[in-house]
């Protein structure tokens, strides 16, 4: 188990660029899959990228390819989410996640608000 803190989040304008990180807690986390998710008020929730335990993999969901990316820092026990040319349509409240097979470790969640 491992207890995952997200920062980062704010307000910004649409065209802007925000970077959340999600910083953990444990040696174990270094060897997690990592990944964001968002959610929306009255939406569900949704995937948004993710990072595999050793950095070689990331994977993005259609919404914001080319306009987010994923990095680990390990030294920092930290995953970043950079978040360029953001959208009103991006606002929600965005969380990360880690595990082994599955996403069992949460976050509490940092809201982001892009206004147009």
């Amino acid at each position: 188990q491992v207890h995952l803190v997200e920062s980062g989040g704010g307000l910004v304008q649409a065209g802007g660029s925000l970077r959340l990180s999600c910083t953990a807690s444990g040696r174990t986390f270094s060897s997690y899959t990592v990944g964001w998710f968002r959610q929306a008020p009255g939406k569900e929730r949704e995937f948004v990228g993710g990072i595999s335990w050793n950095g070689g993999n990331t994977a993005y969901a259609e919404p914001v390819k080319g306009r987010f990316t994923i990095s680990r820092d390990y030294a920092k026990n930290t995953v970043h989410l950079q978040m360029n040319n953001l959208k009103p349509e991006d606002t929600a409240g965005y969380y990360c996640a880690a595990g082994i097979g599955r996403y069992d470790n949460w976050g509490q969640g940092t809201q982001v608000t892009v206004s147009s």
